[in-house]
């Protein structure tokens, strides 16, 4: 049985119930961490609170910390309930997920390789721990970087990112696959912006220690 983790992006996530039940179906263990992008930026919005990103993270003072709280909170109950009786909810907060604290960004962390409880008891029920990327603080953690994170703590095999882009373009084409030191050469050259940049540097990360990353159609490897 292969232990793969599903990052699956906010604007998405009420769309990704059958890709991940069709992985549980094919035999996989299944660990889902979602992200609140749009939920969150519409909510500070409304409430004037100031959306800044830094390095493609959310600056996040203690006020924009509880609305990604909140929204996350909401995108978690909607995929649990998309992925039926098979989901369990697991708020990282609360279930010890790890993470370096990065005071220049506010309530922001970086993530920690590790095996949160919760979901370890998911998987022995053989059921699929669904994550809101928060960390022990509390602290609000990139989900791509939470993700890469979990992978590695968890030894998974892959990392698939379920996104609404087809995947890496470079010069304008799609490309199949690009090497984890080539990726994260260009991303130090600034050849990227915007949502690809952390999604990039997690799979980078997470190929550089033998884990298959996904991104759309991109495979990034080793």
């Amino acid at each position: 049985m292969t232990r793969l983790v599903v990052k699956v992006g906010g604007a998405v996530a009420s769309e990704s119930a059958d890709r991940i039940l069709g992985l549980r179906e094919d035999g996989h263990e299944v660990v889902v961490v979602h992200g609140a992008g749009p939920q969150i930026t519409e909510e500070m919005q409304r409430r004037g609170i100031a959306v800044e990103f830094v390095g493609g993270r959310r600056r996040t003072s203690r006020a924009a910390l509880d609305v990604v709280r909140e929204s996350m909170a909401a995108v978690n109950a909607d995929l649990c309930a998309a992925l039926g009786d098979a989901a369990v909810p697991v708020f990282g907060d609360t279930a010890g997920f790890l993470a370096v604290p990065v005071p220049p960004l506010g309530w922001v962390g970086d993530p920690l390789p590790c095996r949160p409880r919760p979901v370890l008891a998911a998987l022995a029920e053989g059921r699929v721990p669904v994550m809101a990327p928060l960390a022990v603080g509390p602290l609000n953690v990139n989900a791509d970087d939470a993700a890469a994170a979990l992978a590695l703590g968890l030894g998974a095999k892959r990392l698939v990112f379920l996104t609404d882009v087809p995947g890496l373009y470079v010069e304008g084409d799609l490309v199949e696959s690009i090497g984890a030191g080539h990726a994260t050469r260009m991303l130090d050259e600034g050849a990227f912006d915007g949502g690809i940049v952390p999604k990039l540097r997690a799979a980078a990360l997470a190929a550089g220690s033998g884990i298959r990353a996904e991104i759309g159609r991109t495979a990034v490897v080793a």
